[in-house]
Order: C-alpha cells, then sequence, then structure tokens
C-alpha cells in the first residue's frame, strides 16, 4: 500500500529549541559539580528576557552569573550575533523562579538501597531497518537538514540561526521511495535576494544532505510566506519541551507526552524512554523484528514498571511474547537498573537538544544509541 508521511525537524536556533538547550545547560552544570543533583529546569525564552524556573535540588552554585554564561554559552553555539538576535547579548535579562525539590517527592525517589520513578508515566522506544541509524526515513533526514543548516550558517553571511524543514515522503510498505515534498523556512539577512536563498537552501544543504534517488520529482518550497528577517526570540517565544515529536520519531511512532530536556535521569520521562529506545534498537539488531516498538509505563516511587509492551507491526521473527520475555529476562528496568546500564549520571545532555535525541550515531557519545550490548543471547 502506498501512503505519504511528513516528518519535520527545528534548528538550533529556533527559539524553542533555545530553551531546550539552555535547560540541558543547566542540568549539565549540575551534574558536573554534583552527580546527586535533581535537576527539573524550565526555560521561557521571549525578547530580551528568559525565565528560567523549575526545582533544582545540588550543591552546584547556579547563580544569576553562571545561568548568564550558560544562555549566551548556547545563543553563540547556535550562531546567533547581535544582528539575527535583534540585540545585544548584554541587554538579556534574567529571571530565576528555581526552588529546592519538594520532600514529598524525593521521599519517594531517593531511598538507601533503591531507587523509585520519580512520576508516573509511560514512554515509547522506536526503531526500525529503513535508516542506518535505525530511524524513521523522513525525521532522519530533516535532522541531517538541520545540521547541515547549521554549518552553512557558519560560514554564510546571508543565512541565520532560526529555521525549519518538513519532509513528505512516499512509502511503499515499509519502504520509503521518495520524498514528494520538501518545505524549508530559514531566517535570512534583509541584503539577500530571495531566489539566492532557495538556491543555497537547495543547492549547499538540501543536496548535499539526501541522496538524490529520493529527490526525482521533489516539489521544493522554500520560505513561502517571503521575508523571514526578523526570526529567534524576538519574533517569536521558545519554551522548553514544545517540540518533543522533534525530539522522538517524527510523529512515526507514538509519545508518552514526557519531554526530556532539562530533567535527570531519576526523571523516567527521560531515562525510560531512553531505555525503550535502547530496547527496540537491540530487538532490531539482534533481527528479532525489522520494526519494533517498546512501551514503558511506572507509578512514582515504585521502581519496577507497571508494564511492558512490544509492538513489531508483524515483522517479527518470533513470538512477540518471547520478545518481551527476553527483555524482562535480560534487562533491569528499574530507573537505577536504567541509571547503571546506560551510564545516565555520565552523560553530557546539551548534546542532545537539537537535532534528536535517538539516531545520532554519528556523535558516538549517546548510550542509548549503542547496539554492542543487551544482556543474553
Amino acid at each position: 500500500m502506498a501512503y505519504l508521511f511528513t516528518s519535520e525537524s527545528v534548528s538550533c536556533g529556533h527559539p524553542d529549541k533555545l530553551c531546550d538547550q539552555i535547560s540541558d545547560a543547566v542540568l549539565d552544570f549540575c551534574l558536573n559539580k554534583d552527580k546527586g543533583s535533581r535537576v527539573a529546569c524550565e526555560a521561557f525564552f521571549k525578547g530580551k528576557t528568559v525565565v528560567v524556573g523549575g526545582e533544582i535540588s545540588s550543591e552546584a552554585n547556579l547563580n544569576e552569573d553562571a545561568l548568564r554564561d550558560l544562555i549566551l554559552g548556547v545563543l553563540k553555539e547556535s550562531n546567533y550575533e547581535p544582528e539575527s538576535l535583534g540585540f545585544n547579548f548584554e541587554d538579556i535579562n534574567i529571571l530565576s523562579l528555581l526552588t529546592r525539590q519538594s520532600p514529598d517527592i524525593s521521599q519517594g525517589v531517593d531511598r538507601e538501597l533503591d531507587l523509585g520513578a520519580g512520576d508516573q508515566g509511560l514512554m515509547f522506544g522506536f526503531a526500525c531497518s529503513e535508516t542506518e541509524a535505525m530511524m524513521p526515513f523522513g525525521i532522519h533526514y530533516a535532522h541531517r537538514l538541520m545540521e547541515k543548516h547549521k554549518e552553512v550558517v557558519k560560514v554564510n553571511n546571508y543565512l541565520k540561526p532560526d529555521a525549519k524543514c518538513q519532509l513528505t515522503v512516499l512509502y511503499e510498505g515499509f519502504v520509503p521511495l521518495k520524498i514528494v515534498r520538501l518545505v524549508f523556512s530559514s531566517q535570512h539577512s534583509e541584503s539577500i535576494d530571495m531566489e539566492d536563498v532557495k538556491e543555497i537552501i537547495v543547492e549547499d544543504i538540501v543536496k548535499k544532505v539526501i541522496p538524490k534517488e529520493y529527490l526525482d520529482g521533489t516539489e521544493f518550497l522554500i520560505n513561502q510566506t517571503g521575508r523571514f528577517v526578523l526570526g529567534g526570540p524576538i519574533a517569536d517565544c521558545g519554551l522548553t519541551g514544545r517540540k518533543i515529536i522533534v525530539d522522538t520519531y517524527g510523529g512515526y511512532a507514538r509519545h508518552g507526552g514526557g519531554a526530556f530536556s532539562g530533567k535527570d535521569p531519576t526523571k523516567v520521562d527521560r531515562s525510560g524512554a531512553y531505555m525503550a529506545r535502547f530496547l527496540a534498537k537491540t530487538v532490531v539488531k539482534r533481527g528479532l523484528a525489522e520494526r519494533c516498538e517498546v512501551q514503558l509505563s511506572y507509578c512514582i516511587g515504585r521502581s519496577e514498571p507497571m508494564s511492558v509492551y512490544v509492538d513489531c507491526f508483524n515483522t517479527e521473527k518470533i513470538p512477540v511474547q518471547d520478545i518481551i520475555n527476553f527483555i524482562n529476562t535480560n534487562f533491569d528496568l528499574t530507573p537505577k537498573g536504567i541509571i547503571e546500564t546506560l551510564d545516565l549520571f555520565n552523560q553530557k545532555y546539551l548534546p542532545t537538544a537539537c537535532f534528536g535525541h535517538f539516531g545520532r550515531i554519528q556523535t558516538g557519545s549517546f548510550s542509548w544509541e549503542r547496539t554492542d550490548t543487551g544482556g543474553g543471547n
């Protein structure tokens, strides 16, 4: 059966992604100073004002100067400068609304011999054989386009940091055949002609990333509203956790609803989703199925998951119940077990905040993307 499926990604300069990066920069700062940090940090960025709020219990000294350094680091790494940002860096106003974690929550999470889930929730992980990264085709290439956009912005004075793209892919069954439409919008300098913007995006980004066999007859829709000079937080507002589909599987797999950025590994919204991806990828890598979706669910203060669900979309090579038994037998799915299996207290989380939390095999640093382990045979 032939059908169309669409996924999108956004650039590191998108206002929501700036906020995700700020939240994860705060998390990394705290964990670097104190591995026992408990962090739930969110950011809001509009105009010249950044609001950082949440609950943090840490020995790290996260004062206003430290926050300012983290925010400026994110902006500069995302290729912002005063022209594209719309104001000078020193004009940023920072409002901190950070408090310590509630003892009513921590009593169920931090226990001497165990670690309870930091909240109730359900998480999904997915893997397939469509791409080398075991990710769906559309979201995989949408992320690669945004990565390339960042590279081009760094050396090109005409494109600016705020951007997004969208790929509509023609499938036959589970096989991607070609990209039917490609939507791409990028902030740009006032001095460049729109035709030149289109040429840079198509020639220097799209055709450098997408294999040409998938661009047969593709309709390119570049900056469809025309002028896009004013971008970033001066034109739009950003908020942590507002791009959860971009962060995961581009809508191609289900999502439990919890955002990732700014949350330490005791929060199963994050660690449970990472483990579910690790499990799904292990199933596909071992040849037990061509596609696999794993759901985990948790209750606050309880260590063992409430349920483990697997769907292989009729591609399984052995009964699905045998796959579930394999998972339950060979993997510790408690929060403590997940943290130890994936070494989550020793990860750097800021790199996850752009271009997807999954399928980033080129970084070599995301432990949940490993396929060289997996417990049992």
